[in-house]
């Protein structure tokens, strides 16, 4: 899905739609309230306001009340500081169990209390699916059908809290105040320094790239380790989430990993080994958000800018923050979403923060259909669990060095961006199997149908068995690098040549080019481009095609984790 060529008006109708059901209340009861934020009163028998814990939980539990069939409330294994507990309401069809080929997916607000936009748009999203469903919604019933999906509205209560109580007595809260836990601790920096380990094993090309620490050992050994992080880090290790979002504010803008710059710098283009996918998922959410992705819209610092999306170590250097840790400990993509520059907003604008974000909303848990899934079985079809799911790119030839494991049930979901690629899976005791997919990714709020991943089964043999010919899974795989051999051969030839020849003019490249294929080419510009400064490559990167500028992702996509 190209972002640019989303349709914006059919957005902002859905958003207005959404919202105005929402705000009618029709089957579920609201509190009332005379609460006043900064002097403005909020109206009575309304949704929008600033939901206090108990006001929060007692709007969860209508909601489970009122979509008994599709809703479960539980609590993580750990309260807050001063005893509150992180409530999750869990919306899906059958829920309290994971139905091994749906994908989980999570939603967690809140977790800088004083970033209180993202609870109340997760708050409003419950009553918007529920109250959606029971009107027969295709999006809505697509969803809750086809997905597990968790909303943690506050992961930092006593945070929200403070915030609150300093709001109230002064009419304005301060910029940190409430921003960390009770104990003073921000979250965001509290969880293991996975992003050293990952990069050590890089420089030594060893090691694993994924699930790098046990979490039962590392919160034994990690007395750092606060209640809420604790609680959060089991929540990840009992349940195989594939798609995630933490929703913060004081900006407007997506953010991808890595967050934790390589080199130690305190800006720094960092990409993970997914970092085309991951551009395509921040993508999916500034584009369907009213504002985010608005060339025109005043950016929150007058130093700043107002780009819809970022890496995060190009922003600013994060050490043991929650969205690098999901990647590397988990099977979990997440990015973070800055909602808003004003972190506590007057209650009576966040209807216009909710008609903002509703489509966007929608269409990011959408995105956990993306890619491939599957299942891998033994040949006498016995689910495997912790299979590594490796991907090559077969357009550059290079891995993409990040693998994912199957569940307890055997399936697996790996997200990937629109390309061509090689999927081999591994474990001990059974030989590898490999098979070749080309992936054009369709999912987004607005289509006619809305269809899952394409599904991709591996059936394993013992090793004590005969190996298996492949016969079938090599020609497929030869079929698509025919395909991607032809795609890049168009008209892609002279600009490579040109672009090769701006970055290292002593080199003769008319001259070699003849004896290197267009992959090859791509292969050579993505390797000169990682030597530049990234202010240098993105300067370059405007320049060109935007088709170009595709393929050429996914070159340095795999690349660039080399750096």
């Amino acid at each position: 899905m190209n972002m640019t060529n989303v349709p914006v008006l059919f957005v902002i109708f859905l958003s207005i739609h959404v919202a105005h059901n929402l705000a009618s209340q029709s089957e579920l009861k609201v509190q009332k309230t005379k609460e006043e934020v900064k002097g403005k009163p909020i109206k009575e028998e309304t949704i929008f306001f600033h939901h206090d814990f108990e006001k929060m939980v007692e709007l969860m539990i209508e909601v489970n009340r009122a979509c008994p069939d599709i809703t479960r409330l539980y609590n993580l294994s750990e309260p807050s500081v001063e005893g509150r507990n992180l409530t999750v309401l869990e919306i899906t069809e059958n829920p309290g169990v994971h139905e091994p080929g749906k994908p989980e997916f999570k939603y967690v607000g809140n977790m800088h209390g004083n970033e209180v936009v993202g609870k109340e748009m997760l708050l409003y999203l419950m009553v918007a699916l529920c109250e959606e469903y029971k009107k027969d919604s295709p999006l809505a019933k697509f969803i809750v059908s086809q997905t597990r999906v968790h909303i943690l509205p506050s992961m930092n209560p006593d945070g929200w809290q403070a915030a609150y109580d300093e709001m109230q007595e002064k009419g304005d809260a301060g910029w940190l105040t409430g921003r960390s836990n009770a104990n003073d601790v921000d979250l965001n920096r509290n969880f293991p320094d996975l992003n050293a380990k990952i990069y050590e094993n890089e420089r030594k090309h060893e090691g694993r790239n994924n699930h790098l620490v046990k979490v039962d050992k590392a919160i034994k050994m990690d007395k750092t380790l606060q209640p809420e992080t604790k609680a959060v880090m089991r929540w990840l290790a009992q349940i195989g989430f594939v798609l995630s979002a933490n929703l913060h504010g004081g900006d407007l803008v997506a953010n991808y990993p890595y967050d934790e710059t390589r080199s130690g710098k305190s800006q720094e283009y960092t990409a993970c080994p997914d970092d085309h996918a991951f551009v395509y998922l921040a993508k999916s959410y500034a584009y369907f958000h009213g504002t985010m992705a608005d060339p025109q819209r005043p950016p929150c610092d007058k130093g700043g800018d107002n780009k819809p999306i970022t890496n995060g170590g190009s922003w600013y250097s994060v050490a043991k923050g929650m969205q690098d840790y999901n990647y590397l400990n988990t099977n979990c993509f997440e990015i973070t979403l800055e909602l808003g520059c004003n972190k506590f907003p007057p209650a009576a604008e966040l209807e216009s923060f909710w008609m903002e974000n509703a489509a966007a909303l929608f269409n990011y848990i959408l995105q956990v259909h993306i890619g491939v899934k599957g299942f891998v079985k033994s040949v006498d079809g016995s689910p495997i669990a912790n299979a590594e799911i490796k991907v090559t790119n077969l357009a550059s030839g290079l891995p993409i060095d990040h693998d994912i494991l199957s569940l307890e049930g055997g399936d697996y979901y790996r997200l990937l961006g629109d390309g061509y690629y090689n999927l081999t899976v591994d474990v001990d005791g059974f030989y590898p199997s490999t098979r070749c997919v080309h992936v054009t990714n369709t999912m987004h709020v607005g289509s006619e149908d809305f269809i899952p991943a394409p599904q991709v089964d591996f059936f394993l043999t013992p090793e004590d068995q005969p190996q298996p010919e492949r016969i079938e899974a090599i020609r497929t795989c030869n079929d698509l690098w025919s395909e991607v051999h032809h795609e890049t051969q168009l008209d892609d030839r002279d600009l490579l040549i040109s672009v090769l020849s701006y970055l290292e003019p002593s080199t003769k490249w008319s001259f070699i080019s003849g004896e290197l294929s267009t992959v090859q080419l791509y292969y050579r510009l993505a390797q000169g481009l990682r030597r530049l400064q990234p202010e240098q490559m993105r300067e370059i990167l405007r320049l060109l095609p935007h088709a170009f500028q595709e393929q050429l992702e996914m070159v340095i996509a795999a690349t660039m984790q080399d750096n």
